[in-house]
């Protein structure tokens, strides 16, 4: 079966980094879109990153613009998000999905972000 396991996430302090990783199996990875997204406490899902199956193309929200870089090994099946000069509004469970036409057809368990001094 389909499975996203994403990693990579904890405390750090305003201004570091972090990278997260997603590993996916149960599917041909290298033939989807892949996207993260997180979810603040008490706020609703934003999407943060998105990633074509070929990784040459990208998205990113204005929020994370500069700061985070998205990218894919489809060798290893694994999705990655390079989070540099990370934000307390940058603290949210992040998780990352498969996309089919646009929609999010499967997810991970999430990992915590968590940006603090």
């Amino acid at each position: 079966q389909v499975q996203l396991v994403e990693s990579g996430g904890g405390l750090v302090q305003p201004g570091g980094s972090l990278r997260l990783s997603c590993a996916a199996s149960g599917f041909t990875f290298s033939s989807y879109w892949m996207y993260w997204f997180r979810q603040a406490p008490g706020k609703g899902l934003e999407e943060v990153s998105g990633i074509n199956s070929g990784g040459g193309n990208t998205y990113y929200a204005d929020s994370v613009k500069g700061r985070f870089t998205i990218s894919r090994d489809n060798a290893k099946n694994t999705l990655y998000l390079q989070m540099n000069s990370l934000k307390p509004e940058d603290t949210a469970l992040y998780y990352c999905a498969r996309i089919q036409y646009g929609t999010c057809i499967d997810w991970g368990q999430g990992t915590q972000v968590t940006v603090s001094s």
